[in-house]
């Protein structure tokens, strides 16, 4: 019995395709700039990050925590900056080990609504009533209902361009596999 020499590299394509994706702990934290800054953390299956804890970094001072708290059950937390503090306000939001952290544009740098989304593998995030960690005031979930039932989390982690980078490279993986097979020997 003739063998093809293309039915193996065929056969290992056809198996590979059908693999499931990996059931790891990520995270997607995601954050709409209001009078307040909103933040929503879930693990990659969607469930919400409950009671995880959250310290936010102001810009002037990244290595003092300025708020701490911890996420409400839906996996959201609402801090008001302050304003008078512009740049890039560092959340960063831990649970069981897993974690991540998110950038949060304030005053001149926040010229428009912003969403943002980060995954990481082995990360979460999360949002609920916060404990300021000095006199600055803070917002909770609960002076903040109609910004809970509002908030639009839409978009995607990855830009179209690194979408497109990632098929490719897929793409050819499998032609640079299909070839280095079906190489003559010699």
């Amino acid at each position: 019995m003739k063998r093809s020499r293309f039915g193996c590299p065929w056969l290992a394509l056809l198996l590979l395709s059908g693999a499931l994706p990996a059931q790891a702990h990520g995270s997607n934290v995601q954050f709409r700039t209001t009078e307040a800054i909103e933040i929503q953390a879930q693990f990659d299956s969607g469930t919400p990050m409950s009671e995880a804890q959250v310290t936010v970094y102001a810009p002037d001072d990244p290595a003092t925590p300025w708020l701490q708290g911890i996420t409400d059950e839906r996996g959201h937390f609402t801090f008001t900056p302050d304003p008078a503090r512009a740049g890039n306000w560092e959340v960063k939001v831990r649970q069981a080990g897993h974690g991540d952290i998110i950038s949060v544009p304030v005053g001149e740098l926040a010229s428009e609504t912003v969403i943002a989304q980060t995954h990481a593998a082995d990360s979460t995030s999360a949002a609920t009533t916060a404990e300021p960690t000095d006199s600055t005031p803070a917002a909770t979930t609960a002076e903040q209902p109609a910004l809970i039932a509002r908030a639009d989390w839409s978009g995607s982690a990855y830009t179209p361009l690194q979408k497109w980078l990632m098929a490719a490279s897929g793409l050819w993986g499998f032609i640079g596999t299909a070839l280095f097979f079906t190489r003559r020997k010699g």
